[in-house]
């Protein structure tokens, strides 16, 4: 596989990461601001929202990153590229929303989950596509283009 091939995912995996990053330093600087001390997870409720914001998101990104690259190399690289844009931006509006009230959350949190079922569904049908190509000998793209007049 050409490094062309997967340079968009690699980019949004790495945006991805330091977004991560941008999320736990938030909760350090949480934690000085608010005098919780590691390893407490409970204090005020403005360090808990920012605290269970930043573990959301933390337990969402193995599924975003599996999906994202699975999406992308088997059905589009630049659809799912977008898409996975789109996530981490929802999911940076998620973070400051729910930094801010547990309501504020909600809308980006709705969307970010909408984007990541498109990129469960994009590697769904790219990993049957693919199944049906390899082990069935069958193309089924091919087939619905000939069948509609478009090869």
């Amino acid at each position: 596989m050409s490094e062309e091939a997967v340079v968009g995912l690699a980019a949004v995996t790495v945006l991805g990461v330091l977004q991560q990053a941008y999320f736990s330093l938030q909760v350090i600087y949480a934690r000085r601001k608010y005098s919780v001390s590691p390893p407490a997870t409970a204090g005020p409720p403005e360090f808990e929202r920012i605290f269970r914001a930043q573990a959301n998101c933390s337990e969402y990104f193995p599924i975003f990153i599996a999906v994202l690259w699975t999406s992308g190399v088997f059905f589009s690289q630049g659809l799912s590229s977008v898409c996975g844009l789109l996530y981490l931006y929802g999911r940076l509006q998620y973070f400051h929303g729910y930094s801010e009230s547990a309501q504020r959350r909600l809308a980006p949190l709705y969307f970010s989950a909408q984007v990541l079922w498109v990129l469960v569904g994009f590697s769904l049908l790219g990993v049957f596509l693919s199944f049906c190509r390899v082990y069935l000998k069958v193309d089924l793209l091919r087939g619905l283009a000939s069948a509609l007049g478009l090869v």
